[in-house]
């Protein structure tokens, strides 16, 4: 028998698909010839085996190597392949036997070590569905593999042990000798870690900012988008960075979706042991482009920021310094909670459902609060500036508030505050009372409550309508306005303990969302 299959995993965005890679011995011109629409460090993968089946004591044989990766019409990236195609090669050369059920995926370095591959989190995964119960790795990538519960893992250092495993004879297997014995597995549970507060980023550090804090308080039990408008130090990134430490954890299902975005995007660099169950922070500079920012390319679709930020938060600071398309481009997917990339050679539904975290100073030279006394910016140029944060965008955006600078004498003042520690706890209290009302319409926190159940399911007292009335004529709220509202009203009502939002809690959310534009 002259041909042999293995299986292989491609990665396209953040979606996986399984790719069965055949390999053919016959007649002709020696030749190793790989098809099935391979990129350039697919293409280079022939050089890297060969001189890995050479230096680990079992060479190619001289022949037409023909290498064919089915579906041929879907384009492959990545040296992932590598393995799956050298076992299949060599079963073909009948000189190992392959298994059906086991998934290949690993890279080759030239001496026959194995390099870890990203995607091997959700390339598991997708084995686990489709019926494979095997899985062989690089060493680096073992941790990542056992998350996912009942699978088989084998994790090797080195080519030799993967190929005396899958049964070439040791004798000319001499030259991996020296390398310790191969790692055999079955994966267990996925383990819940609790996220700590680091000591960079805690709100024991911020003296005074009551209502930020509050706000942030807010964002973090009710999920809800945030802006803070303020000058420059007054302490806008420094409670944004403490916004991780309140948060709840991420549920299996959560965390799941974080740690395979993560281990796609951020690749072999990271060796994950365990579930992320810390929500992610993502923060780009400014100077990020419409592709960073979204995802994006040409001949391959690449995850942005946003999608980097699944299930997490997604930190723009100086917002008002990026381009106005940039921002523009989140209004789908802060509503829909994912991208849709349509290019001419691919479309991709990329996954984005991040909390929105925004910082600004008020104008260009930031010293535009109070009286307004010692801005130098023309009006003109206070309007130009604080206009790329479109009336769509803050519309949007739940609470919205403005960041006074604390007075000298509280700033170094040595009080005690209350830590991210203590915060979190009513965070935890406050999303624990909300997911008991909201587990029957299949949501976890207010700000995904659906516009139906918002308005036809849920009940609010006679005076609290009729408040909300009066404010939303006042005010003249959009009617996307009035539903954030109204969620920001539930996380206040969830906090205080109330079983439906109060006048008082209705004033509050109507206070936390002030308008920003004249700020």
């Amino acid at each position: 028998m002259s041909t042999a299959r293995t299986t292989a995993v491609a990665i396209h965005g953040v979606n996986v698909s399984l790719i069965e890679v055949e390999a053919d011995l016959g007649n002709g011109i020696p030749g190793f010839i790989i098809l099935g629409l391979p990129d350039a460090s697919l293409n280079e993968a022939r050089e890297r085996i060969k001189a890995a089946a050479r230096n680990t004591g079992i060479p190619l044989a001289n022949r037409k190597l023909t290498v064919n990766l089915t579906p041929a019409t879907l384009p492959k990236y990545g040296s992932g392949f590598d393995l799956a195609i050298l076992t299949a090669a060599l079963a073909a050369d009948q000189q190992l036997v392959t298994s059906p059920n086991t998934l290949y995926l690993a890279e080759l370095g030239l001496d026959g070590t194995l390099r870890p591959v990203p995607g091997v989190l959700p390339a598991v995964q997708l084995a686990k569905e489709h019926g494979l119960g095997r899985v062989i790795v690089a060493e680096a990538n073992a941790h990542e593999a056992r998350l996912v519960a009942g699978m088989e893992i084998f994790s090797a250092h080195h080519l030799g042990q993967v190929l005396e495993y899958c049964g070439a004879p040791r004798e000319l297997l001499s030259t991996y000798l020296h390398h310790p014995r191969a790692d055999q597995v079955t994966a267990g549970t996925q383990n819940a870690i609790t996220p700590a507060a680091s000591e960079e980023a805690d709100l024991q550090l911020v003296n005074g900012q009551h209502e930020a804090r509050l706000a942030l308080e807010l964002a973090a039990a009710g999920g809800h988008h945030l802006i803070m408008v303020g000058p420059a130090g007054a302490g806008k990134t420094m409670l944004a960075k403490c916004l991780p430490t309140i948060m709840a954890p991420l549920d299996d299902q959560q965390a799941l979706e974080a740690t395979a975005v993560h281990s796609i995007t951020h690749g072999a660099l990271s060796e994950m042991t365990q579930l992320q169950r810390t929500p992610p922070f993502i923060a780009p500079h400014h100077t990020a482009s419409l592709s960073a920012l979204i995802g994006g390319g040409t001949s391959q679709l690449i995850p942005g920021a946003i999608t980097r930020a699944h299930q997490g938060v997604l930190f723009l600071d100086e917002a008002a310094q990026f381009n106005s398309g940039v921002l523009d481009a989140l209004r789908q997917p802060i509503e829909e909670g994912y991208i849709n990339l349509a290019r001419a050679k691919g479309h991709q539904r990329l996954p984005a459902r991040f909390q929105l975290l925004l910082a600004s100073n008020p104008c260009p030279c930031g010293r535009n609060f109070g009286t307004g006394t010692g801005c130098t910016c023309t009006p003109m140029a206070r309007r130009r500036y604080f206009a790329r944060l479109s009336g769509p965008i803050l519309d949007r955006v739940d609470l919205q508030v403005r960041v006074n600078p604390v007075p000298q004498a509280q700033l170094l003042q040595n009080a005690p505050n209350e830590s991210s520690e203590k915060v979190r706890d009513r965070v935890l209290a406050t999303r624990e009372r909300s997911q008991g009302r909201l587990k029957t319409f299949g949501v976890s926190c207010n700000a995904q409550i659906p516009t139906r159940v918002l308005r036809q399911e849920l009940r609010y007292p006679a005076k609290t309508q009729v408040a909300l009335e009066q404010l939303a004529t006042r005010r003249g709220l959009s009617a996307r306005g009035i539903h954030r509202l109204l969620r920001v009203a539930w996380t206040v009502a969830d906090q205080q303990q109330h079983d439906a939002p109060t006048q008082d809690d209705l004033a509050i959310a109507a206070h936390l969302r002030q308008s920003l534009e004249n700020s």
